[in-house]
């Protein structure tokens, strides 16, 4: 009987020997499916070199989470948390790579990403425009929860999975225009993330539609470092003159610290200031007061842990593009009225 080769098992599939040989040498940009079909096909012709290793190493399938400060809150905690729990249920391990919060000549990409350690990737929490660029040229299945606005979204070589800002904003906003107030400012890095500026166009939006002028003096929407954001808010509400009568924000942090600011500069407000946030982040005490947009992280986490599956077991399906809509919580959003 003739010895069986991989030639021999890649002809019976219609498929190339290289493939095969990706297969047993454990590259990882091979669908799941492809994969098994070629271990099926292996051990019904009898081809026993080297399968029972390869066997064993698919069923350790490890997945990168690429992130950024990931412990910068609880809202991201809760989204790993609950992603982690997801894939092991389908016997796939979350591997964390960290990455830097902004590019560098020296950033080098690790390692696992490149030599078949992983099957896939999630990214997370990374919104410098130059290592979102080099992340989405890896070779590896991907899908990223938002981006940067920089990067047009039909080069992305992956999947895309947002937070529905343009509408929810536009929500958030009329309810504030409902109040019968005219002054209003916002508050948010358009430039930082691709929902951000969502949710900016949806505040213009609303605006326009009620007929208010947007008043520039009042609209923080330049870069704002990302370890300086306190500093430079305050910076900026010290410099009016005169406070609108209401700030919707493109975050529950930036919230957090218009309450901290007005706390001790109340003489400033003394008919009170309405203040919207988005997000949802019970751990700061001004979401409980404040009409916000609600995600539901724990779904986010699970939503992500699906695509990725589904994205490594369908690699030459069309990318996708979705948008999760947040539950909008209505307050009288009025602090220290």
């Amino acid at each position: 009987m003739n010895k069986i080769t991989m030639q021999d098992i890649a002809n019976e599939l219609g498929v190339s020997r290289v493939t095969v040989w990706k297969v047993f040498n454990n590259y990882a940009n091979v669908s799941s499916a492809l994969r098994e079909r070629v271990l099926e096909k292996a051990k019904e012709m009898g081809y026993t070199k080297g399968l029972a290793e390869v066997e064993q190493k698919v069923s350790e399938k490890n997945i990168s989470l690429i992130v950024s400060r990931p412990n910068s809150s609880t809202f991201w905690t809760n989204i790993i948390h609950r992603m982690a729990q997801e894939l092991s249920f389908h016997n796939k391990n979350l591997v964390y790579t960290y990455m830097p919060s902004g590019y560098s000549n020296k950033f080098r990409m690790p390692a696992m990403l490149t030599n078949g350690s992983v099957e896939g990737a999630i990214v997370l929490n990374l919104y410098d425009e130059n290592l979102v660029r080099e992340v989405n040229q890896l070779d590896i299945p991907k899908v990223f929860l938002d981006t940067v606005p920089q990067m047009n979204l039909y080069d992305l070589k992956g999947d895309l999975i947002l937070l529905e800002g343009h509408n929810t904003t536009y929500q958030i906003t009329r309810s504030v225009a409902e109040k019968g107030l005219k002054d209003i400012g916002f508050i948010g890095d358009i430039r930082y993330a691709q929902t951000n500026q969502d949710r900016y166009e949806g505040f213009c939006h609303c605006m326009k539609d009620y007929n208010i002028p947007i008043q520039e003096k009042f609209c923080l929407t330049h870069r704002i470092g990302i370890f300086s954001y306190t500093k430079e808010i305050v910076s900026f509400l010290d410099s009016l003159e005169v406070l609108p009568d209401a700030f919707v924000c493109v975050s529950d942090y930036i919230a957090h610290i218009l309450q901290l600011y007005f706390e001790e500069h109340q003489s400033r407000i003394p008919r009170g200031i309405v203040v919207t946030g988005y997000d949802g982040r019970n751990e700061y005490d001004v979401v409980r007061m404040i009409t916000t947009a609600d995600v539901n992280t724990g779904f986010i986490g699970k939503r992500l842990a699906m695509q990725i599956i589904y994205r490594m077991e369908h690699a030459q399906a069309p990318f996708e593009r979705t948008y999760i809509e947040p539950t909008v919580l209505y307050r009288d959003s009025l602090l220290y009225g």
